[in-house]
């Protein structure tokens, strides 16, 4: 869930057009029904547990504090929560509405929601360093990306990771043509039938054709001073089109002899020297 802030359209641009500047404003509109729609699409909770998973967070999280970007109505909260129940989880998002959705759930003690812009960090009160961020389709959505990277990068403890939790297709016909075919006859119908309005499911077939590929996205963690960058997909029809892109903060050594072994589904422990 994406993490922007509204803001005017730019001048010549449809009204009634999601992109970058006014997407927060469209998940406001459709938060009453986003949990369902998510629902239906099979593995979509499992693949966000699969990432935090990877993030290879040790002991169950104690003495953890864990960022979770783009919360949305929660279910990457949920996910960091499975992989680290006894961590300090702190669920940041811009959208007043899909925030409202996910304090209304039953959440433990040690998780908080906090309402803040993704490429406003310094804005949202948040107290670093971060003993691991999460951020599960966010930065997609968002302007600047190299500039928010660098900002999550700051917010990290050395050495700790970063799971950017992404779709991406561009380096690939294949997932290109099996993500435009889910969308048109699977994502934007039901978005339509279910919300009265087909505009934030057409936004995320463009979005995701528009975004880097796999590539380009580890190029720009690398660029942005991520180290022992390596990437995993998952499975089902999403296999090779939503992808688990981990990075960790440099000044501690990756914990994996080979920096190009991919981190084990169960992840990488972080305590083990």
């Amino acid at each position: 869930m994406p993490a922007v802030s509204p803001s005017p359209s730019k001048p010549g641009s449809r009204p009634d057009r999601i992109d970058q500047s006014n997407v927060s404003r469209s998940f406001d509109a459709h938060a009453r029904t986003y949990d369902k729609l998510v629902g239906a699409n099979p593995g979509y909770h499992e693949h966000l547990r699969m990432s935090a998973k990877r993030m290879g967070l040790p002991n169950k999280g104690a003495g953890l504090r864990l960022l979770d970007l783009g919360c949305g109505t929660g279910a990457s909260t949920a996910a960091l929560l499975d992989a680290a129940p006894q961590a300090d989880i702190t669920a940041v998002d811009a959208s007043v509405e899909m925030l409202a959705h996910a304090r209304r759930k039953v959440w433990p003690t040690n998780v908080r929601f906090v309402h803040g812009n993704a490429e406003e960090l310094d804005k949202a009160s948040l107290n670093g360093p971060y003993d691991g961020i999460l951020a599960a389709y966010l930065l997609r959505n968002l302007t600047d990306r190299n500039a928010a990277l660098r900002s999550f990068r700051r917010l990290l403890k050395p050495g700790a990771p970063l799971a950017l939790h992404e779709y991406s297709v561009r380096d690939s016909f294949r997932s290109r043509a099996v993500w435009t075919a889910v969308c048109w006859t699977v994502i934007i119908p039901m978005g339509r039938i279910r919300t009265g309005s087909a505009g934030l499911y057409r936004y995320l077939w463009r979005s995701v054709l528009d975004f880097d590929g796999v590539e380009a996205l580890t190029t720009r963690m690398h660029a942005t001073g991520f180290d022992d960058v390596r990437v995993q997909t998952v499975p089902g029809w999403q296999q090779h089109i939503v992808h688990t892109f981990l990075g960790r903060s440099p000044g501690r050594p990756a914990t994996a002899a080979d920096p190009d072994a991919p981190t084990p589904p169960e992840g990488i422990d972080l305590s083990k020297p």
